[in-house]
């Protein structure tokens, strides 16, 4: 598995052709699950979480992460994660959710739109 971080410079992974894209809204952020394909025709995945947020001038920027995990990880990668969201699950049950501090105050200027303004291009 390799994970980078990006800023906001419109980074485009020319690592892989795609196959399939499964963008997931939620709330402030949209998380993208790409089926890349490389030259032998061998299929990866990248994970990129965009979040939409506002600059100082009012210009709206996307941070990008992105995780590119590899077919030879996808059950330990499964595994851990289903361990993880259960671990959640069982110890925070609904309703007792915290919020944490950085999240905690509301943004200068919020959205009229319920949902992300994803420029596919950027990403």
């Amino acid at each position: 598995m390799y994970y980078e971080d990006y800023d906001n410079a419109g980074f485009q992974d020319r690592n892989g052709d795609d196959v399939y894209s499964k963008p997931v809204r939620a709330g402030k952020r949209t998380y993208f699950f790409d089926v890349k394909a490389t030259k032998g025709n061998d299929y990866y995945l990248t994970i990129t979480e965009s979040k939409r947020r506002i600059e100082r001038d009012g210009r709206y920027v996307y941070d990008k992460h992105k995780i590119f995990l590899y077919k030879e990880d996808f059950d330990k990668f499964a595994d851990g994660l289903q361990e993880v969201v259960n671990y959640i699950r069982e110890r925070c049950p609904a309703g007792t959710e915290t919020v944490p501090p950085e999240r905690s105050e509301a943004p200068a200027q919020e959205s009229p739109t319920p949902f992300s303004d994803v420029n596919f291009e950027e990403l």
